[in-house]
């Protein structure tokens, strides 16, 4: 046999194999006086829009497309949940500090405007997260909304760090 035979048929072994290794997948029990939506209204045409582009990544449940049960893919799309999740988690957003609630919505604002987000390597397997021009003025006005509700609810001091003379 040779060598590359050899090769072969190691790296298809390495490859069922790993398709018994799964990660745990992004479906967890809702905790509703957590979500952002418990304390900020979102309009439903503005939860539609986070629905298609930015829950998957950004809250405690995504939604799995047939080739998430595929190895390495399934690794991969988890990595890009965590991370999601590590930035900003709808899900949990009451639950961080005034300050963090605050700091997010201006990031969201920013990220949408400079079409950081959602990010390309998602809007390439899921076209119908692309955002319109529409779409992305919907978000960022909503997320300004929240922000100045949270002006008018809480001290200044609380939503931003103080400047240092």
């Amino acid at each position: 046999m040779s060598i590359f035979k050899k090769i072969g048929l190691g790296l298809l072994a390495s490859l069922v194999v790993i398709q018994f290794i799964r990660p745990e997948k992004n479906q967890l029990p809702i905790t509703s006086d957590q979500q952002l939506s418990s304390r900020y209204p979102i309009p439903d045409s503005v939860n539609r829009i986070l629905q298609k582009a930015c829950m998957d990544c950004h809250s405690n449940n995504s939604r799995y497309p047939w080739y998430a049960s595929i190895q390495p893919i399934a690794w991969w799309l988890d990595e890009h949940i965590r991370d999601g999740k590590k930035h900003l988690n709808f899900d949990e957003y009451t639950h961080r500090s005034l300050r963090y609630q605050y700091h997010k919505m201006e990031e969201t604002i920013e990220m949408v405007k400079e079409e950081e987000m959602p990010l390309p390597s998602y809007t390439w397997t899921h076209t119908e997260a692309r955002l319109t021009k529409a779409e992305r003025i919907a978000i960022t006005q909503w997320a300004q909304s929240v922000m100045d509700t949270m002006k008018q609810r809480y001290p200044a001091d609380s939503l931003v760090k103080p400047r240092k003379s």
